[in-house]
């Protein structure tokens, strides 16, 4: 009998079981009279299994796991006071390391008998739009104060018909007291918001990369989960390896092992009909393993593959950038794979000299005006647009156009549109006075107008106020042109329009004058 009691007892701290049900009277507590819910995916952050018809599930379970329900299509997990879905249960019994600078989770003891998770029903159109925010990033108060006057007090008013938000990491720079401050703005948005970990986001007293972040687990929950909405499987994965396993220092973009059998164990039951949407930080590209390493994005690679439709989400870089993988960088699905890395909410670390309303210009170093993402589904496709904070909606394009150019216009100045959605696949237009359309040449160089605002500081005689932006780099999303050599003196306009992948058309104009060369004597 003393056997069979010790077993029970051990079998007990190594499972775990409970029921997934319908909460119909939203107390979160499982009722006899709430029934539970089939065909519901949970997992231990490895395994994946689904609920039987009574809405049952079981799991094999370790110390420092988190147990989590998958949220289904046609269901919403609860929110806490910060829209902060709730559809976990960390598993700390000792909670998490003391020595920490900054805390993670208290001791959770003994599991209960039941872990139970509470689903309420809610009607999801297979058309709807999401919030995709890349690095707010502050690293004081006050550049918190910047994130929010800038960024979530318009957002509150564009959201419009978004479902839900996602920001992909770098919530806070360093300073993890600053993530609930963080939340708190957050909540203002009013839509559930889905956390991404990002390298400023991790417990840096970590000796082993499971325990980098306990704070954002405390904070956020699981850094890595899944959830559906619509027709679209939602990916969320840390991708920073802390410390570098290489040589112990810094950081490393990958993954560990249970995260990528966690991938595998979830898109073997999720329907290959569905568009699989993966966020993370770090971007996969890479021309060598210094910043990602090859086997870890190989083996996402192949997980994806067989399902038609994906997309991939990341920031990190503070510039934006459509990324397209095909055969050569070893992915082999049906299309290339698209990546698209948003530019940021906290633009180039809130950098610049101040705008008309106080708040750092804080352009990014390829050009691009600091903002945030709309992506709109509809079934299990996707269309993105970028919306630059404090501007109108059609502010798409930023032209560099000189002011005056010599007549004869015979000049090496060029006209420049930097298209802030833009990839080399998209066809940029531009013409004169209203005359003939005619193709601009698609380069990758530094965006002239943020080169001035850069230089300015260099050349200013007294130190601005706000802090000197980053050093320029060549953008992706730069397309020339020539000035016509026989232009009249006087008033000229040209006109650009762009059309990018989605079939998003947009348009920019400016001004320049043609005057009389003045030769030097």
């Amino acid at each position: 009998m003393s056997c069979l009691f010790i077993a029970a007892m051990a079998f007990s701290q190594t499972s775990v079981s409970g029921f997934v049900f319908e909460d119909s009277n939203k107390n979160q507590k499982k009722e006899s009279r709430e029934k539970g819910i089939e065909g519901v995916a949970v997992s231990n952050g490895v395994q994946v299994v689904l609920t039987d018809k009574s809405g049952k599930y079981s799991l094999p379970i370790q110390e420092n796991q988190t147990i989590f329900v998958i949220k289904p299509s046609g269901f919403m997990t609860p929110v806490n006071q910060n829209n902060l879905p709730q559809y976990y249960y960390q598993y700390k019994p000792k909670g998490s390391p003391a020595d920490f600078k900054y805390k993670g989770t208290a001791p959770t003891g003994t599991l209960p008998k039941e872990l139970n998770f509470a689903l309420y029903k809610q009607d999801e159109n297979k058309n709807f739009d999401i919030l995709v925010f890349g690095d707010p990033q502050p690293y004081t108060e006050k550049q918190l104060d910047y994130f929010k006057r800038s960024i979530v007090n318009e957002v509150k008013n564009t959201k419009k018909n978004a479902v839900l938000g996602i920001s992909l990491g770098d919530l806070v720079g360093d300073d993890l007291s600053l993530q609930k401050p963080y939340a708190e703005v957050m909540r203002e948005i009013g839509l559930p918001w889905y956390n991404v970990m990002g390298n400023h986001d991790m417990n840096y007293d970590a000796k082993e990369d499971q325990f980098s972040d306990e704070t954002f687990e405390a904070n956020f929950g699981p850094a890595n989960y899944s959830f559906n909405y619509g027709n679209v499987h939602f990916i969320i994965l840390d991708d920073i390896l802390y410390p570098d396993p290489r040589d112990g220092k810094g950081y490393w973009g990958g993954f560990r092992e249970d995260q990528l059998k966690f991938v595998e164990n979830d898109l073997k039951l999720v329907d290959k009909n569905k568009l699989i949407v993966v966020s993370l930080h770090i971007p996969l590209e890479h021309t060598n393993e210094d910043n990602f390493r090859n086997s870890d994005r190989q083996k996402l690679f192949d997980y994806l593959a067989p399902f038609q439709n994906a997309l991939v989400l990341s920031a990190h870089t503070h510039i934006q950038q459509q990324i397209f993988y095909g055969k050569q960088a070893g992915w082999n699905g049906s299309k290339d794979l698209h990546e698209y890395n948003v530019g940021t909410t906290c633009g180039d670390w809130y950098s610049g000299t101040a705008d008309e309303d106080g708040l750092p210009t804080s352009t990014m170093r390829d050009g691009t005006a600091k903002g945030y993402s709309f992506i709109s589904f509809s079934d299990n496709q996707y269309k993105v647009k970028y919306k630059t904070a404090g501007k109108p909606e059609d502010y798409q394009i930023q032209l560099y156009v000189p002011k005056v150019i010599p007549h004869p216009s015979k000049t090496s100045a060029k006209i420049l549109a930097n298209f802030f959605m833009g990839s080399k696949k998209d066809k940029v237009e531009y013409r004169i006075d209203g005359g003939k359309w005619e193709e601009m040449d698609y380069n990758e160089t530094i965006d002239p107008n943020f080169a001035l605002s850069v230089f300015k500081w260099d050349t200013a005689p007294a130190i601005l106020t706000g802090r000197r932006p980053s050093n320029p780099e060549a953008s992706k999303h730069i397309w020339m042109a020539d000035f016509p050599k026989k232009l009249s003196l006087g008033k000229h306009k040209v006109e650009v329009k762009a059309v990018d992948m989605y079939g998003n058309e947009s348009a920019a104009s400016a001004e320049f004058d043609v005057q009389n060369a003045v030769l030097i004597p």
